[in-house]
């Protein structure tokens, strides 16, 4: 059985989001909800709150992600954000990033039975020279709920091209860790700090993210 949207509101964001790729959208609910919560992927308490906590957070990301690039989520863990992006925006090429094998697993699985044809899964951290081999010159770098802002650029910000940006989902403190991390993020390379808000008018709040350039 397919977890499929309750809410009312959440139905019709969901609708505007996904349009007639929604029924992905909900195998892939249904996913969480189950392989991802028996695997320890999900807690258990989230399973009555995957399409607004989850889903549709991440999905929102395609609001500032430009048409036909190259997308490289780090830390991807259950596909957050990857593959709801990707169900939203098919025009782009995601590449999901993961360590851990029973992650990656999972997000094999996953992506075969959507047959989403244009997200990859890699194994590995995003510091490594294999993964950056690997993925490294991508138009846009993501990742959610991962690490603070200074450590997390420096895993980022190497893997984008120069010119590409880093934008990384964080939660409603990101601009004090922008204060508080400044040094570490010019170190790695990054320019143009900036927190730009996305979502609110779907969701009722607004989802956050830090978005830098890579310089050099």
């Amino acid at each position: 059985m397919l977890v499929t949207v309750s809410n009312s509101d959440v139905s019709e964001a969901a609708r505007r989001i996904f349009g007639d790729r929604i029924d992905l959208a909900e195998r892939y609910a249904d996913w969480l909800a189950g392989a991802g919560v028996e695997r320890g992927l999900i807690g258990p308490r989230e399973a009555d709150r995957l399409w607004e906590r989850h889903i549709l957070n991440s999905a929102v990301l395609g609001e500032v992600v430009e048409e036909g690039v190259r997308v490289v989520d780090i830390g991807s863990g259950a596909g957050l954000p990857g593959i709801p992006l990707a169900i939203a925006r098919p025009d782009l090429q995601v590449q999901l990033v993961e360590p851990l094998l029973r992650r990656t697993t999972f997000l094999d699985e996953v992506v075969a039975d959507l047959g989403l044809d244009t997200v990859e899964v890699h194994r590995g951290r995003a510091e490594e020279k294999t993964v950056r081999r690997a993925v490294g010159g991508a138009d846009v770098v993501t990742s959610r709920a991962v690490a603070p802002l200074g450590k997390l650029m420096g895993w980022s910000l190497p893997l984008a091209k120069v010119g590409g940006y880093v934008r990384a989902m964080k939660g409603s403190s990101v601009a004090e860790e922008f204060e508080r991390d400044a040094d570490q993020i010019a170190k790695a390379g990054g320019v143009d700090g900036t927190v730009r808000e996305i979502g609110g008018d779907l969701l009722g709040r607004p989802t956050y993210i830090a978005e830098v350039r890579r310089a050099r």
